[in-house]
């Protein structure tokens, strides 16, 4: 625990504030305050009050509880490497938010979370691909872990990956920025996708970074997922391979496309595929050819394919429920927080916080009523 004193809290109001992408300047207009008081506050020079905090954080839109906190490992080590760099500031400051936010649940609560690692602490790595065939495989050993059959859909993806110690969170972080990030912390793992993206964007990403939490990478960026070349980046191309084999798997799309392709039509069964694995059709396109199912002339229609209503009531095709939209928080998680709420150890402000503000006041659960004798568990 760094000791905390004026020069450790100016530079971290400096470094959230760098990460923001916010000059001295906006941060005084923000809150009242010269920009010359700004910079000694950050310098370690000028003390700063707890009312001039309690703004710099909102302005910040940070908790002020987060200058006073260490950040996980992963993350001091990811920004060390970065320096001030604001690239990823948005999803950097969602990360370190998250993790502090899931340890605090995990020192209280660790029974209702997700594992990923043993009784010992000891974390499994799986090794990273190299090859095509490496990320199939590795696809393989995941959908098993993830409980899925052979050629079933991995429907609700972002609880399944809970199997594997992975808490998945998304939030709407915009169009021009990063899709997804991920981040290990004691228990597991943490991924958090941006919901800006469509629903088939989002599950491809959330997949890549269950590659990433497979082989123990401690903390990641990624943007563009499917994106990446074969030899600019080849573990993201690899991995990139992999999240579409999770969604899309081998021996389904061997036994089920020429068929589809011979009763319908390229077009149909680009429609009905996308709509059964819940995949967007840039990648079902990339899967299909790195499996040699199609031709040149079939990959454009799937590229190209873009359904409209008629489409979906003609293949008597149902929109399933929609994943990983807006804000949204993992079941196990939530199940931890509420489990605090309900037993008093934490309040109910604190509870709402937590959750992301995805519920309200009313749909917290009433504290449990205490026995007459528990009194002394406490003077005792």
């Amino acid at each position: 625990m760094t000791e905390m004193n004026s020069r450790v809290l100016g530079l971290r109001i400096r470094e959230t504030r760098s990460r923001r992408g916010m000059s001295q300047d906006e941060l005084g207009a923000a809150v009242g305050l010269e920009r010359s008081v700004v910079s000694k506050i950050e310098a370690g020079v000028r003390r700063v009050t707890a009312l001039e905090l309690s703004d710099i954080a909102a302005a910040l839109g940070a908790r002020m509880s987060e200058f006073f906190e260490d950040a996980a490992p992963a993350v001091v080590a990811h920004r060390s490497s970065r320096g001030l760099d604001t690239v990823d500031s948005n999803i950097d400051g969602l990360l370190s938010g998250l993790v502090r936010d899931v340890e605090f649940v995990a020192g209280l609560n660790a029974a209702k979370l997700p594992r990923a690692v043993d009784d010992t602490g000891a974390r499994p790595r799986w090794t990273p691909p190299t090859t095509g065939r490496e990320a199939e495989a590795l696809a393989v050993r995941a959908r098993e872990l993830l409980a899925l059959p052979e050629d079933a859909p991995a429907r609700d993806l972002s609880e399944l990956v809970s199997k594997a110690g992975l808490l998945a969170f998304s939030s709407d972080i915009g169009a021009d920025t990063a899709d997804a990030g991920s981040v290990q912390y004691t228990l597991g793992g943490i991924a958090i996708v941006n919901s800006h993206m469509k629903v088939g964007r989002r599950r491809l990403a959330l997949a890549h970074e269950l590659g990433h939490h497979l082989t123990a990478a401690a903390y990641v960026v990624d943007w563009r997922v499917s994106e990446h070349g074969l030899d600019s980046v080849p573990l993201e191309s690899k991995l990139d391979r992999f999240a579409r084999a999770v969604l899309l798997p081998e021996q389904a799309l061997l036994r089920e496309w020429p068929t589809l392709v011979e009763t319908s039509g390229a077009r149909s069964a680009a429609i009905l595929t996308a709509s059964r694995y819940r995949v967007d059709f840039a990648s079902l396109a990339s899967r299909l050819r790195e499996l040699d199912l199609v031709s040149q002339d079939d990959d454009a229609v799937v590229r190209q394919c873009k359904p409209i209503a008629a489409d979906y009531i003609e293949l008597d095709l149902h929109a399933p429920p929609e994943e990983l939209t807006g804000t949204s928080v993992p079941r196990q998680f939530s199940k931890a927080v509420l489990d605090l709420v309900r037993t008093e150890r934490i309040s109910r402000e604190r509870g709402l916080d937590l959750l992301r503000r995805t519920l309200a006041e009313d749909d917290l659960p009433e504290v449990r009523p205490r026995r007459a004798d528990e009194i002394w568990s406490f003077v005792s």
